[in-house]
C-alpha cells in the first residue's frame, strides 16, 4: 500500500523551469510546462542525443535495481530525485522480482507529488511511500515519518540518486550530503549514482551549463575522477565507474562514438 505526506495542496511554478520536468521532456513525457520545454529544447538543440541519453541513463537504474535485488538481496530502496513517474518505476522493477520490496521516493518538485497517489502503487506484499523534500536537506529526508514507517534503516537499503548530483553544486557540498545519507544506512547498503559529464564534449556541456543557469537551475557537470570521488569509502561493483550503457551489458558491443552521445557516468557501490 502507498503512503504519502498528507499534503493536499501543492504550489506549482509554471513560470519556472524545473529539472524533473525538463527530464520528463527528454524522455518524451507530457508532464511539463512551456518554460520547461523551452529550455529543454535549447539543450536538445546543442545536444541532440539528450532524449536517448536520458533513456540510457534510466535503463541503468533498472539494471542496477535488478542487480541489487537478485545479487545482493536488497529489499528496501530509497530513490531521491525521483522525477515525473515514468514506467517502469523503481518499485515496479524491484517488486516484479521481490514483491515484498519496500520503496520510498523523494523529490522536491510539487508536480511529482500530484502523480504519486495515482502512479506509485506498490504490491500488496510490499510498500511504497513518497516524501516531498530536497536533497540539500538530507536530515529532513532521513527523519520523515513516511520513510521511517516504510524502511528499516537497521537493514541494508539501496540508495538511488539518478541524474541528480549534477544539480548539486560544490558550494552545496554534495559529498557531505551523500555521506550523511550513507552514514544513516546499514552496512551492506548500496549507492547507485549517475551524472552527466563534460568529459566527451566539453564545449557542448559548457553551453548546456549556460542554458540551465539561464533557466534559473544550478548545475555542475563533473569529470570521471570528480564523480568517482563520491564513492570514496565504498566498494564499487564491477565494472566500476563507466558510461551507463557499458555497465553490466557484456553481450552488447557499443561503438565508442555512443559514449559521447550519452555523456553520462554511472556507478554502483556497496557500504
Amino acid at each position: 500500500m502507498p503512503a504519502f505526506d498528507g499534503r493536499d495542496e501543492v504550489r506549482l511554478r509554471p513560470d519556472q523551469a524545473h529539472p524533473a520536468r525538463m527530464y520528463d521532456y527528454y524522455l518524451g513525457g507530457k508532464d511539463n510546462f512551456g518554460v520547461d520545454r523551452e529550455f529543454a529544447a535549447q539543450v536538445a538543440k546543442v545536444f541532440p542525443s539528450a532524449g536517448p541519453a536520458a533513456r540510457i541513463n534510466r535503463e541503468f537504474m533498472h539494471r542496477a535495481t535488478r542487480w541489487m535485488v537478485t545479487e545482493a538481496g536488497i529489499r528496501q530502496f530509497l530513490d531521491i530525485g525521483t522525477g515525473i513517474p515514468t514506467e517502469p518505476n523503481l518499485h515496479q522493477v524491484a517488486q516484479q522480482l521481490a514483491p515484498e520490496a519496500r520503496v520510498v521516493y523523494v523529490d522536491n518538485d510539487p508536480l511529482v507529488l500530484t502523480h504519486a497517489r495515482a502512479l506509485m502503487q506498490g504490491t500488496e506484499q510490499g510498500h511504497t511511500a513518497y516524501v516531498q523534500a530536497d536533497v540539500n536537506d538530507p536530515t529532513s529526508i532521513l527523519s520523515a515519518p513516511q520513510l521511517l514507517e516504510t524502511l528499516d534503516l537497521s537493514r541494508p537499503v539501496g540508495l538511488s540518486m539518478i541524474a541528480l548530483i549534477h544539480f548539486v553544486t560544490d558550494d552545496q557540498d554534495p559529498h557531505a550530503i551523500i555521506t550523511t545519507l550513507m552514514n544513516a544506512l546499514a552496512p551492506g547498503s548500496f549507492l547507485a549514482l549517475t551524472t552527466a559529464t563534460p568529459d566527451f564534449a566539453p564545449d557542448t556541456f559548457e553551453r548546456i551549463t549556460t542554458i540551465y543557469r539561464d533557466a534559473g537551475i544550478r548545475v555542475q557537470f563533473r569529470s570521471h575522477d570528480e564523480f568517482a570521488s563520491f564513492f570514496t569509502g565504498l566498494e564499487l561493483v564491477e565494472p566500476g565507474v563507466v558510461v551507463p550503457h557499458r555497465w553490466r551489458q557484456p553481450e552488447t558491443d557499443f561503438p565508442g562514438s555512443i559514449d559521447a552521445d550519452v555523456s553520462v557516468y554511472a556507478g554502483l557501490a556497496r557500504k
